[in-house]
């Protein structure tokens, strides 16, 4: 069997796999909408699409969206809100966008549907379709979130930060009952990321206030990235994440990280724990191809799963008519 036809039969198995493992995920089942707003998850993709088209980078900042969402108050929506001590105005999100197609799609569902189809799940549709536009593989949804009625700024110190060690991002990720396998699987969604130099630059010059560079770097690697983050340069000046193929979902990201060429600390130091390090040598291998359907078979799992963090489902939460604002 020819490669082309070896991926195209191995994405429909993981198609297939992933509808039969999205139902009864924390009250959630794909398929929610079907009879109450038929049009809902075809109308988030072409809102995504669109935009897309017009700016290939969206693609990551949609993902980046869910996953903050989620990992404060659980997945409701919460990071949409607007206000000076709403969540999304906390440090970590403060680089946080897309707002404007999240605030799109839930225009025209409401018009077509109104008072149906949660923020909630605009955002887990959105981030599915942003993977998929990025080259990598879709899955079946579960859906039937409800938009949670706190945003508090406050709590999003529960995210995982870019110096964060192994323990600490594994203390973080095991508190939302995600694991070390799926802390791997779903950092790789940093395939499409980019980053501040401001969070990254002092693994260049000044690592541990020793005045030298993080050994871990890969010296050719460090040269391209002093280049982009001189040290009194624009500390937002953005960097890729997977220095070869940005907007691209593939593996290329963790091949980075076994060679030595992770931008994030906290990226870096995957490789050298003895838990995780196994895991990002399963994704990066030794030949593409095979080793590459691997992460496309996994990373929908573990979607799956974060995005079902502390949902709330039936008569929990509001479904709100503006995303920015609660009822």
């Amino acid at each position: 069997m020819q490669m082309a036809q070896m991926h195209l039969v191995l994405v429909s198995v993981v198609i297939l796999l992933m509808g039969l493992s999205a139902k009864g995920q924390g009250g959630l089942k794909s398929g929610f909408y079907s009879s109450t707003c038929p049009r809902a998850e075809a109308i988030v993709k072409s809102t995504v699409e669109s935009h897309f088209n017009r700016d290939p980078t969206i693609a990551a900042a949609l993902l980046r969206l869910h996953f903050h969402d989620c990992f404060v108050q659980g997945c409701d929506g919460s990071v949409l809100i607007t206000g000076a001590s709403a969540e999304r105005n906390a440090l970590p999100n403060l680089g946080l966008r897309g707002f404007e197609v999240v605030d799109e799609v839930k225009a025209q569902l409401e018009a077509l549907c109104p008072g149906v189809v949660s923020c909630a799940d605009i955002l887990a549709l959105a981030a599915r379709d942003a993977v998929n536009l990025s080259n990598g593989p879709s899955w079946s949804v579960p859906t039937g979130r409800r938009d949670g009625r706190i945003s508090s700024s406050s709590e999003a110190s529960n995210l995982p930060s870019p110096a964060d060690s192994i323990a600490v991002q594994r203390q973080k990720f095991a508190a939302k009952s995600l694991n070390d396998h799926d802390l791997v699987t779903l950092v790789g969604a940093h395939t499409i990321g980019q980053t501040d130099c401001l969070f990254f630059r002092y693994r260049l010059y000044n690592f541990t206030a020793t005045g030298n560079a993080d050994p871990t770097i890969n010296q050719a690697f460090l040269g391209q990235l002093q280049a982009l983050c001189p040290p009194n340069g624009d500390g937002s000046k953005r960097v890729a994440l997977d220095k070869d193929s940005q907007l691209k979902f593939d593996i290329n990201y963790f091949k980075n990280i076994r060679d030595g060429n992770g931008v994030l600390e906290s990226d870096q130091r995957l490789w050298g724990d003895a838990a995780t390090h196994g895991v990002v040598q399963n994704y990066a291998g030794n030949i593409r191809g095979l080793l590459g359907f691997r992460f496309d078979f996994e990373f929908p799992k573990a979607m799956i799963k974060m995005s079902s963090i502390e949902v709330k489902t039936g008569a929990q939460g509001e479904i709100r008519n503006i995303c920015s604002k609660f009822n």
